[in-house]
C-alpha cells in the first residue's frame, strides 16, 4: 500500500534537500555518512528528475524564483514542501515494482499534481531503517514559477497564478491521495483507502520521537546493566502511545463513558472530556489536551461508544415508549356507569395490549419470568446509578471545599507572613483580624484534610472538578434513561399480567406461560 507523508520546511537553504536526497545520512543523527577520506557517500541506488528545473541546480533556480516574485524573505515563511510516497514492501516482490518504475510513476504524478512548480523527484530503494520499501521524495519550492489552469482542488484565491504560494490544504491532500490510489490500482500495486481516517494515527513527528527516545533509553539501560541492576523499562513510549495503551485497557473494562472516565483517571491520572462531539485526553505530564483525531479513530467517541454499547445494551440512550396501563373495567367506576365510556376503554385496551405484545417481541422476552427479571434488573441498576450519583455529588461538594479553603489559604498567606514578622503582633492582629482568622481557618481545615501535608494545587482541583461535573451530567442522563426503561418495563409487566389473567383460568395450574 502506498502512503503519503507531508513535511513543511522553513529552511532557506534549498541545497540541504539535494544533499539529503543524494547522499547517505545517519538516520539517528541526521548527519552525512563519510568515508575514511572524509568524503560524503552517495546513496547506493537512487533515481532523480527535476520538474521545471535542472535537478542539480534546484537550489539556485528556487532562489531566483523567490527573488523574482519577492517571496520567502522572512524566516517564518515556509520555503518548501516535502511529500513522500512510500510504496508497500510487497510491491517489489509480488508486483515487480523497481526503483526505476516507481520514479517514472511518481514523475508522471508530480507533473499532474504540481504543474508550474519547481520540484525535485527522487526515488530511493533502501527504505527507512533498512526496511527496503521503495519510496519517492517530491520536494517543491513553495512559490509557483509558472501560471497554470485552475484545478478543482484549489480553494485559495489566485492559487493558479505565478508567484503565489502552495497551500497544503485538506482538500489538496485528499486530491493527492486519491490520485495515488488510482495510480496504484491502475498499476496493480497494493493499496488501501488513504481517504479513510487511520485507526491508529502515528505522525512522522511521533515516529521520530519514538526512535530518538528508544535510543536514549537503550543508552541509559546499558549503564544500569553495567552496574549490575535491571532496567525498569526496555521499550520507550511516547505520551500519545501511553494514552493509546491506557485507553485500550480502560475501555475494555468499561460499560459506559462514566466508567471509562473514572477508570482512566483513577488508574493513570488521565482526564478525558467530551467537547464538540469529540473526546479530548489530558496526559498527566501535559498541560494541553490531545484530541482523539491525533490518536486514531479507534480512540474516538464513535468507536468507543459502540464498544461500550456492545457490552451493556442498557447504556444505550433509551427512548421512552408511549405505553399505558391496561384499564381493569371491573374496577373502573366510570366504565360501569357509562357503556359508551366502557366501549372506548375496551378499544384503548386492545391497542395497549397490541403495543405491549409488540414491545415484548421487539425486546426478545420469551417468558413472563424473563420480563420480570428484566424489570428487576432495571430497577436494581437505577438504584445503583442513583447511589453513585449521590456519591459523586458528595465528592463534588468535597472538592469545592478543597478549592475554597486552598484559595482562602493562599490569598491570606502573605498577610499572615507579615503578621509573624510584625514586632507588635497584637496590634497587627487587631488591624487584620478578618484576614488572619480566614488564614487560620483555612490552615486548620487543610491540616485535618491532608494529614501528610501534601496539598493538591488549585489547578489540579479545578481539573478534577470539571471532570467530575461532566461525569455527574452523564450520570444524570443515564438515570433519566434508566427511569424511562424501568417505567416501561413496569407498565409492560402489569399489562402482561392483565392479558394472561384474561386468558388463563385462575384455578387451572399451568407451566410458566410463554409470551
Amino acid at each position: 500500500m502506498a502512503i503519503l507523508k507531508h513535511i513543511k520546511s522553513r529552511n532557506a537553504n534549498y541545497s540541504n534537500a539535494i544533499d539529503y536526497l543524494l547522499f547517505q545520512h545517519d538516520e539517528s543523527t541526521g548527519k552525512k555518512i563519510k568515508d575514511e577520506m572524509g568524503r560524503s557517500l552517495l546513496r547506493d541506488e537512487f533515481y532523480m528528475d527535476g520538474l521545471n528545473c535542472d535537478p542539480m541546480s534546484f537550489d539556485k533556480e528556487c532562489s531566483l524564483t523567490n527573488a523574482k516574485f519577492h517571496k520567502n524573505k522572512k524566516s517564518s515563511e515556509i520555503k518548501s514542501h516535502h511529500y513522500i510516497i512510500s510504496y508497500d514492501p510487497a510491491d517489489a516482490i509480488e508486483c515487480d515494482l523497481t526503483g526505476e518504475k516507481a520514479q517514472a510513476l511518481s514523475l508522471d504524478l508530480a507533473k499532474k499534481i504540481f504543474p508550474g512548480y519547481q520540484a525535485l523527484i527522487v526515488t530511493h530503494t533502501d527504505g527507512h531503517n533498512g526496511s527496503g520499501n521503495i519510496h519517492t521524495h517530491i520536494v517543491i519550492n513553495s512559490v509557483r514559477k509558472e501560471a497554470v489552469r485552475r484545478q478543482r482542488y484549489m480553494d485559495k484565491p489566485h492559487e493558479e497564478i505565478a508567484g503565489y504560494k502552495h497551500r497544503s490544504t485538506n482538500k489538496f491532500l485528499n486530491y493527492f491521495k486519491k490520485e495515488i490510489m488510482d495510480m496504484c490500482i491502475q498499476e496493480g500495486l497494493h493499496q488501501v483507502d488513504l481517504l479513510s481516517p487511520a485507526e491508529t494515527k502515528i505522525t512522522q513527528a511521533e515516529y521520530m520521537a519514538q526512535k530518538s527516545g528508544q535510543k536514549k533509553l537503550e543508552e541509559t539501560n546499558k549503564k544500569i546493566i553495567a552496574d549490575g541492576l535491571k532496567p525498569n523499562a526496555t521499550m520507550f513510549q511516547t505520551q500519545k502511545q501511553e494514552l493509546r495503551n491506557a485507553i485500550e485497557e480502560c475501555s475494555s473494562h468499561s460499560k459506559s463513558f462514566q466508567e471509562f472516565q473514572s477508570l482512566l483517571f483513577e488508574k493513570y491520572q488521565i482526564s478525558v472530556i467530551e467537547e464538540r462531539g469529540r473526546y479530548r485526553y489530558l496526559h498527566p505530564d501535559r498541560n494541553k489536551r490531545i484530541t482523539e483525531k491525533a490518536l486514531g479513530t479507534q480512540y474516538g467517541k464513535e468507536h468507543l461508544e459502540q464498544l461500550f454499547l456492545r457490552k451493556d445494551p442498557i447504556t444505550i440512550l433509551y427512548v421512552r415508549s408511549h405505553l399505558r396501563l391496561v384499564v381493569d373495567l371491573q374496577k373502573n367506576v366510570k366504565a360501569m356507569q357509562s357503556p359508551g365510556y366502557a366501549h372506548r376503554v375496551k378499544i384503548s385496551n386492545l391497542q395497549e395490549m397490541a403495543n405491549t405484545i409488540i414491545y415484548v417481541q421487539e425486546h426478545g422476552y420469551n417468558t413472563q419470568i424473563e420480563l420480570k427479571n428484566a424489570f428487576s434488573e432495571s430497577q436494581k441498576q437505577l438504584d445503583q446509578a442513583t447511589d453513585q450519583l449521590m456519591k459523586m455529588n458528595a465528592d463534588l461538594k468535597n472538592i469545592n471545599r478543597q478549592i475554597h479553603y486552598t484559595g482562602q489559604y493562599f490569598s491570606q498567606k502573605a498577610i499572615y507572613t507579615e503578621f509573624l514578622k510584625a514586632k507588635n503582633k497584637g496590634r497587627f492582629r487587631k488591624e487584620h483580624t478578618a484576614e488572619i482568622q480566614a488564614y487560620e481557618e483555612a490552615r486548620d481545615w487543610l491540616k485535618s484534610f491532608y494529614p501528610d501535608g501534601k496539598m493538591l494545587p488549585i489547578k489540579t482541583l479545578k481539573e478534577q472538578k470539571t471532570s467530575l461535573q461532566e461525569q455527574i451530567d452523564q450520570q444524570k442522563s443515564s438515570i433519566r434513561s434508566l427511569k424511562d426503561l424501568t417505567q416501561d418495563l413496569r407498565t409492560v409487566d402489569k399489562n402482561v399480567e392483565a392479558i394472561l389473567h384474561n386468558q388463563v383460568p385462575k384455578k387451572q395450574k399451568t407451566r410458566e406461560p410463554e409470551l
